[in-house]
C-alpha cells in the first residue's frame, strides 16, 4: 500500500507544477501569480476542494502525446470564500498557453453543472491563449459547451470572470455573458481578432494594450466592470464584489446586524448649488444617504454621466443608479442607458432591492446619439426598471425633466416608493426652453424680448419647477428633507422587504436589445 500511496503523492506532485518550474518562474517574471497561487490566494485557508487534479487531454495529432501534463491546463474545484461555497476555476497559463482542449472544457462544464444543481457562485479564472489548435473542432466545441452553461446558469447563479491574463477570439464571449467581468491592468486583454488580423484586415497598427487592454474596455467598451492594479488586487476587489451578492437566484444577499440609531445627516442639506444650472458630485449625496464607505462601483470610468454600484443601507444590500451631474450635466445617452439597464437587470436577478437618485435633465440630443439607437438604447433602460419586481425606491435630488422623468423609475413604471428634495424640479423641459416655446409671440411682440423671455422664465420656474405639483397628483409621495433621507430610505426598505409580484405569464419578454 505505501508504494502505491507513494505513486499517487507523485503524480499530484506532478499536478502541482503544472507546466513546469521554468513556466512557473516566466508566469511570476510577468509579475503574474501562477493559477494554483491565484485560488489558493482567493479561498479561505484549506477550503479548496480540487476536482479533475489528474485529468489529461486526448490528442495523438502533432506530437501532442509526447506533451502531457496532469490537469490539462485548468485547476477546478469548490471552497469557500468568507464562509460561503463557491466555484471555482483557474487557466494555467503554464500549461500549453492556458488553451482550452476538449478535456479542459469538459472540466469547466462539471463544476459549472455543479453550481447550477447546488445553486452556488461560479469564478472563473482566464488565462488563455484561446482555443488548442491541435484539437480543431474539438475545442471549438468545448468552448461552445462552456457557452451554454453560461446561458443556463444566468439569472440562476452569479457568474464572475476574472481576465488575468490573455482572452482572445472565441474565448471572450463566455466572460462576456457572465454578470461581472474583471481586468488586471497591464497584463490582461481580450479581443475577437488580435493586432496581427486587424493590421492584415484594416490596416490599422494597434497594439494589444490598446486593442483591448483593461483601461480600453473599462472606459471605451464598457465591457470590464472592475479593473486592478495587479492579480492580488484583483482577487481582493473579486471578494468585495461577492460580499453584496446572495448565493443564487432563491437567496436574498447576506443582511449585517445594525441598529436604527439617529440618522439623520445633515451633510445632505449643504450639496446642492443655488444654480440649477451648476454641476455638483452625485457621489456626495451617495455617501451621505449608505452606510460608511459601503460603495462598491461598477463600471467607475464608463458612461460616466451615471454611476451605479451597490451599497449597505442600514446593513441591508442595495443597488444604487444615480444621474452625475459633473458628467455631461447628468443626461442619459446610449452608453449610460446600457449601463444602467444591465446593472438593473442584474439587481432584479437576484433579489436586490434598487434606490434611483434622479438628477437628469432629459436625453443628449444630436445626430450621434440618434444615429447610434439612442430610441432603442434608452427604452432598454425603460424596460428593465419597469420589468423589475425586487423593492424600488426613487429619490429626485434635482432635476427630473422629460421623458427622462419617466424612464429613470418613476411612480409611472412601477416605482414603490418616490420621494423628493424641495430643489426638486419636475416639468416637461427647463424653464427657459419652455418659456421659449409657450411664449414665443408673447416675447416676440415685446420691446425687450430679453427682458420679458427672463420674466416668463421665472414665471414658469415658480409654477413648475418645483416638486409640488407632482406631490399634489400623488406622483410624488413624500417631498423630504434632505437631511432625512437615510432615515426614510431605511425605513421604506425595510417596509418592502416582503414585497411580492404576480406578473403576467409568459415565456420571456422580447426586451429591445
Amino acid at each position: 500500500m505505501d508504494s502505491k500511496i507513494d505513486k499517487l503523492n507523485e503524480h499530484i506532485a506532478q499536478a502541482y507544477l503544472g507546466g513546469g518550474q521554468k513556466r512557473i518562474d516566466k508566469q511570476h517574471a510577468k509579475k503574474k501569480l501562477t493559477a494554483r497561487e491565484r485560488v489558493n490566494y482567493l479561498m479561505d485557508e484549506g477550503s479548496f476542494e480540487e476536482i479533475g487534479i489528474l485529468v489529461t487531454h486526448r490528442t495523438t495529432d502533432f506530437g501532442m502525446e509526447n506533451e502531457v501534463y496532469y490537469g490539462d491546463g485548468v485547476i477546478t474545484g469548490y471552497g469557500n470564500i468568507n464562509g460561503r461555497l463557491v466555484y471555482v476555476y483557474a487557466q494555467d497559463f503554464t500549461v500549453f498557453g492556458g488553451a482550452l482542449s476538449e478535456t479542459h472544457a469538459e472540466k469547466i462544464c462539471k463544476i459549472m453543472d455543479l453550481a447550477i444543481k447546488v445553486g452556488a457562485p461560479i469564478i472563473g479564472l482566464n488565462d488563455s491563449g484561446g482555443a488548442r489548435i491541435q484539437e480543431g473542432v474539438r475545442s471549438l466545441g468545448g468552448y461552445a459547451d462552456i457557452f451554454y452553461r453560461n446561458v443556463q446558469a444566468s439569472g440562476v447563479v452569479p457568474q464572475i470572470s476574472a481576465i488575468m491574463g490573455p482572452c482572445a477570439g472565441g474565448a471572450v464571449y463566455s466572460p462576456a455573458m457572465t454578470d461581472f467581468t474583471m481586468m488586471v491592468e497591464n497584463t490582461s486583454y481580450m479581443f475577437v481578432t488580435g493586432p496581427n488580423v486587424v493590421k492584415t484586415v484594416t490596416n490599422e497598427e494597434v497594439s494589444s494594450e490598446a486593442l483591448g487592454g483593461a483601461y480600453t474596455h473599462a472606459s471605451k467598451s464598457g465591457v470590464a466592470h472592475k479593473t486592478s492594479a495587479n492579480d492580488v488586487e484583483c482577487l481582493e476587489d473579486l471578494k468585495n464584489l461577492l460580499s453584496y451578492l446572495p448565493q443564487n437566484n432563491t437567496e436574498t444577499p447576506q443582511k449585517l446586524n445594525y441598529t436604527l440609531n439617529d440618522e439623520v445627516r445633515d451633510c445632505l442639506s449643504h450639496i446642492i448649488p443655488d444654480s440649477s444650472n451648476k454641476p455638483y458630485d452625485m457621489h456626495s449625496v451617495i455617501s451621505g444617504i449608505i452606510d460608511e464607505n459601503s460603495f462598491y462601483e461598477i463600471h467607475k470610468e464608463y458612461a460616466e454621466n451615471i454611476i451605479v454600484g451597490f451599497a449597505r443601507l442600514g446593513g441591508r444590500n442595495i443597488g444604487i443608479i444615480a444621474n452625475q451631474p459633473m458628467f455631461l450635466a447628468g443626461v442619459l445617452d446610449v452608453n449610460s442607458s446600457k449601463k444602467a439597464a444591465r446593472f438593473t437587470r442584474f439587481c432584479d436577478c437576484f433579489n436586490i432591492p434598487l434606490l434611483v437618485l434622479v438628477d437628469v435633465p432629459g436625453f443628449l440630443p444630436g445626430t450621434d446619439q440618434e444615429w447610434n439607437g439612442i430610441i432603442v438604447h434608452g427604452a432598454k433602460l425603460l424596460y428593465a426598471l419597469s420589468e423589475a419586481t425586487v423593492p424600488k425606491v426613487t429619490v429626485i435630488i434635482r432635476k427630473a425633466y422629460g421623458g427622462a422623468y419617466d424612464v429613470m423609475n418613476s411612480k409611472h413604471i412601477g416605482a414603490d416608493l418616490n420621494y423628493a428634495w424641495p430643489s426638486a424640479e419636475i416639468a416637461v423641459m427647463g424653464a427657459k426652453g419652455a418659456s421659449e416655446i409657450i411664449f414665443k409671440k408673447e416675447i416676440a411682440a415685446s420691446n425687450n424680448p430679453i427682458e420679458k423671455l427672463a420674466e416668463k422664465e421665472t414665471q414658469y420656474a415658480n409654477k413648475f419647477a418645483n416638486p409640488y405639483r407632482a406631490a399634489n397628483r400623488g406622483f410624488i409621495d413624500e417631498v423630504i428633507l434632505p437631511k432625512n433621507t437615510r432615515r426614510k430610505l431605511i425605513k421604506g426598505f425595510s417596509m418592502l422587504e416582503d414585497k411580492k409580484v404576480d406578473t403576467p405569464k409568459r415565456k420571456h419578454g422580447n426586451i429591445p436589445l
